[in-house]
């Protein structure tokens, strides 16, 4: 049985969660928009004007250029494992939908957007997210054995 180990990367992880808050505060003070991937998402496709559009493009689109940013910096993609098999990945993201559809909202809009404004039904949210995680976590590291 092969153990996952995850790596700590405290200095990365400090510079990526400053640069997220950077750009939710940003979004909300220019456009006063909530920074919800998902919400974000789902308007890109289905836009309310030209303009809603433009904006979810270009937040979009710097979520997308990230990875290449980072190349500039240190001279390589980052790298990603996927430990699971793609009908895995496939059911995770069918999961994460429903989810998402019926909590109203995803991790980034509730997690960081919805907590910061002590929002009761944000704060539940990341709380379940949070519980289910570790439990998914322990059952499939301690009890399936991934």
């Amino acid at each position: 049985m092969e153990l996952i180990e995850t790596a700590f990367t405290p200095w990365a992880s400090l510079v990526g969660g400053l640069l997220i808050g950077l750009g939710t505060v940003l979004l909300m003070v220019v456009r006063g928009n909530v920074l919800g991937a998902t919400g974000i998402l789902a308007g890109f496709m289905t836009p309310s004007s030209s303009s809603d559009w433009a904006w979810r493009a270009t937040i979009i689109a710097g979520m997308l250029s990230g990875p290449f940013a980072l190349m500039l910096f240190t001279g390589h993609l980052p790298a990603i494992e996927v430990p699971v098999t793609k009908w895995m990945m496939i059911l995770g993201g069918f999961i994460v939908g429903m989810g998402v559809t019926y909590g109203s909202g995803c991790t980034s809009g509730h997690g960081v957007c919805g907590m910061s404004r002590l929002s009761p039904r944000s704060i539940t949210a990341t709380l379940t997210f949070m519980l289910a995680a570790g439990i998914t976590v322990y059952i499939i590291r301690h009890v399936i054995g991934g």
